[in-house]
């Protein structure tokens, strides 16, 4: 090995030639966020009945990985049916609305009828949930105190019809401490990071198991798995972030999620749904907090610089889409109520403020001066529980929300299927009569496997199944529990399959250190290991994929606004990042991890921007919009739009699939009753 420049400051441990470790089991989990979780807690139950062998393997640390790392300050999707709150149907359609009318009502009734049930059990494990009794709230540690359960009828405390406050910093450590105690030390892994599905050589179109880098130590891991479920979260940082300089790591979705669930299932020729869908939140400025408290607890109002609240100064904006049935009352689109800020901003109407003074001074009216203080507490604890770096914001800018009014704005585009976006992997719907044949995915068995991919044996849950959303956190949770109960009959049904890679052991860790032999082999061209003309770095690359994103893809500096000439040449400059792809260069073992990441990025943002290519209209006005293609055409657009990598050579396919309607549409009337 040549002697490396001193200047190649190293974050993680030295790389050198990497020892290989095999492993075998039947069920694999890759993921070990809110989906993963619940893909464990499921797939024990039976697999422990039926005697199958299950590893769960996660990139970081289960307390404290996936979008629920820091914790959250309400459970996003709660239906209340033991309270008689809403029914699945209800949500199916709420999920529908926001979504622009183009989801599976298959995939979203089935997460619907179960997810009541996770959350029970997280309560159940400790956590502190929020109820209202006799009128008053009364916070998570109290209700536990008083003996005050959801699962037994007490009424959560709601922020619209969905939600329900939680006291949620340690809402992931439940849920992780869960799967664990079902697994069992021996049958989790942490910090492996799978960079490549592998396909097997005997059967085609099947998954015969998976291969990644131990990011503490220089191994290779090489897994056969009889079922993959694939739960590695959406995608981060493919788009310029709104905060630069040392704010850029901050960001509202987890910057750790680079959009490995996408990128290698494409890779491995599973089909993809709606990826041209994105999710651009509205946020406090710079540390991303939450504005969902704020809107549906505190009744705070959100205006512009002059102080015109303009949800009401731009109402007339929603007349085009009333009309066609997409803005009904009260339950707006997320992506409409973005539409009228951005008509602020472009007018020069700008900063956004949320008038938190106003709503707290309303609030504390009836108050006296404790429960004031204690309203005022749980304003900053809102932050506390889920973005503490917006509580360091507000304090170092001399923010106090009941006299200062806070900046928020739309973020960068983040690409994911479980909050208010839907892009992912076409799965198969339940084996049920109600559910069409178009819906269902049929394996080599003829038989069909609810949440399977079109790839023999591969599944997906939480942000990677496409065409439904709203399902964020115990949606997520919920949907691994369906996707590991799936995986498991596939496992039993297809019990004497031996997997056979395509590679050997040695291609898979030649392909997987290529960035570390690359810079061995160049370090010495120049003085600055970050500067070379044989490779590129990881932080480098990351920077080019946002510059070429942002710019010709619909980002922020051109207010998420895009059209045919400019994702022709973004991705033709993809394209040639392709090719820069294989300069890749690691200098340590961390920056081999990020290697893998800006690739899985790249491979995500092209399949984003090429999607949006192909839908030739602004379906989501507020996320992004087509300039060339400005309305909605539902003539022709209100379809899915999926993709095909073929393997073989090379050649994306796009095509349409049918929008097929399961639950009917209510009158305007009930939706403006309904609320969200």
């Amino acid at each position: 090995m040549p002697q490396l420049p001193t200047k190649a400051k190293r974050k993680g441990l030295d790389l050198a030639e990497p020892a290989i470790k095999e492993l075998e089991t039947e069920c694999l989990i890759v993921g070990g966020g809110a989906a993963g979780c619940g893909s464990a807690v499921e797939a024990m139950a039976w697999a422990n009945k039926h005697g199958v062998e299950t590893l769960l393997v996660e990139k970081a640390a289960l307390e404290r990985s996936g979008a629920l790392a820091q914790g959250l300050s309400a459970i996003n999707t709660y239906i209340g049916l033991k309270q008689g709150h809403n029914t699945v149907d209800d949500y199916t359609r709420m999920v529908h609305m926001d979504l622009m009318h183009l989801t599976r009502d298959d995939l979203v009734f089935d997460v619907g009828r179960h997810v009541d049930d996770s959350v029970h059990l997280f309560e159940e494990w400790g956590l502190p949930i929020w109820v209202n009794k006799d009128g008053k709230n009364i916070d998570g540690a109290k209700a536990k105190e008083q003996g005050l359960q959801i699962r037994e009828g007490a009424e959560p405390v709601r922020t619209g019809s969905w939600q329900c406050m939680i006291n949620g910093e340690s809402y992931k450590r439940i849920m992780a401490e869960a799967a664990k105690n079902v697994l069992g030390e021996d049958r989790y892994l942490e910090r492996i990071f799978i960079c490549k599905i592998l396909m097997d050589a005997q059967e085609p179109n099947r998954v015969a198991g998976v291969a990644g880098i131990n990011v503490r130590e220089n191994e290779v891991v090489i897994i056969k798995a009889n079922a993959v479920i694939f739960a590695s979260g959406g995608c981060v940082n493919v788009y310029r972030t709104r905060s630069q300089g040392e704010g850029e790591g901050r960001a509202w979705y987890p910057v750790w999620n680079a959009g490995t669930t996408y990128a290698l299932a494409v890779q491995a020729g599973a089909e993809t749904t709606m990826m041209e869908n994105r999710f651009v939140p509205t946020r406090f400025k710079d540390g991303y907090g939450p504005v969902g408290a704020w809107f549906l607890l505190f009744k705070a109002k959100a205006t512009n610089g002059k102080g015109e609240v303009y949800l009401d100064k731009n109402i007339k904006m929603l007349e085009p889409y009333e009309k066609r049935g997409y803005a009904m009352g009260k339950v707006m689109p997320t992506c409409l109520r973005n539409h009228m800020m951005i008509r602020e901003m472009r007018n020069g109407n700008g900063p956004i403020f949320m008038d938190t003074p106003t709503a707290l001074a309303e609030l504390g009216k009836t108050l006296n001066d404790k429960d004031r203080k204690h309203l005022e507490s749980e304003a900053w604890e809102d932050f506390l529980d889920m973005t503490v770096s917006q509580a360091n914001v507000w304090a170092a800018n001399n923010i106090m929300p009941e006299k200062n009014r806070s900046e928020i704005m739309p973020t960068e585009p983040y690409l994911l299927g479980s909050h208010s976006g839907c892009c992912g992997l076409w799965v198969s719907g339940p084996d049920e009569d109600w559910v069409p044949e178009e819906y269902k995915i049929r394996a080599d068995n003829g038989q069909v496997y609810n949440r399977m991919t079109t790839v023999n044996g591969l599944f997906t849950c939480g942000d990677g199944v496409g065409a439904s959303g709203h399902k964020y956190s115990s949606g997520s949770f919920a949907e691994g529990r369906i996707a590991a109960k799936s995986a498991i009959r596939w496992c039993l049904d297809h019990k004497g399959f031996q997997p056979k890679f395509k590679q050997t052991n040695d291609e898979v860790k030649n392909e997987l250190y290529k960035p570390w032999y690359t810079f061995t082999e160049f370090a010495n061209v120049s003085t600055d290991p970050d500067v070379n003309p044989h490779y590129i770095t990881p932080a480098n690359f990351m920077k080019r994929i946002m510059k070429v994103s942002d710019e010709y893809g619909g980002g922020t500096s051109t207010y998420y606004t895009t059209n045919k000439e400019s994702l022709e040449e973004g991705i033709r400059y993809l394209d040639l990042l392709e090719q820069d792809s294989q300069k890749l260069a690691a200098r340590d073992l961390h920056e081999l991890m990020r290697c893998w990441e800006q690739h899985n990025r790249l491979w995500t943002v092209r399949m984003h921007m090429l999607n949006i290519l192909f839908r030739e209209e602004t379906r989501y006005p507020g996320f992004y919009y087509r300039s060339d293609f400005m309305g909605i055409d539902d003539k022709k657009w209100r379809v899915f739009t999926n993709g095909k990598y073929d393997v073989e050579t090379g050649k994306l396919t796009m095509f349409k699939r049918p929008l097929i309607k399961l639950i009917p549409d209510k009158s305007l009337e009930f939706f403006s009753a309904l609320g969200t």
